[in-house]
């Protein structure tokens, strides 16, 4: 029978076993439980995923066309990679104004001019990696000032 040891040799002798008998039949068995239970098997590393950052991204120009065009791009390019989006949030549009005599010397009708520059602005809040954030704003038309803060 092949499972059939012979003890007087050191060399197939088992620890466990000691019996006076010359030939045992040994019946293979699992380890003790207890060996099992402290083994943990190592987790493979895929690499970490990128951290996602909590991302404001301000938008501001003096064109709300160009705006409105550049809000809607960004927001399409970040649902298209799935990822959380707040916004676009309008903020009161600055308006800012500048009073000044018409003629350059002090002499004349005294009339004046009153120029006026409106800024409008856009928030558009993300939950993404950083690398990807940079993806999304790379091709933002002429005429937007981009600013990007990371919270997180």
């Amino acid at each position: 029978h092949p499972c059939l040891y012979n003890l007087a040799t050191p060399s197939t002798r088992s620890p466990f076993i000691t019996l006076p008998n010359p030939r045992v039949r040994v019946v293979k068995d699992n380890p003790p439980k207890a060996a099992n239970m402290s083994y943990q098997k190592p987790e493979k590393d895929h690499g970490e995923a990128p951290k996602a950052h909590k991302i404001r991204i301000t938008l501001s120009s003096k064109r709300v066309n160009i705006l409105e065009k550049v809000c809607t791009e960004i927001i399409d390019r970040a649902k298209s990679k799935d990822l959380r989006i707040k916004g676009p949030v309008r903020l009161p549009t600055q308006t800012l104004k500048i009073t000044t005599r018409k003629t350059p010397c002090g002499e004349g009708s005294k009339t004046w001019d009153c120029y006026e520059m409106r800024i409008h602005k856009r928030l558009i809040d993300l939950n993404a990696p950083t690398e990807v954030v940079k993806q999304i704003i790379v091709n933002i038309e002429a005429g937007v000032e981009v600013e990007v803060t990371i919270a997180a």
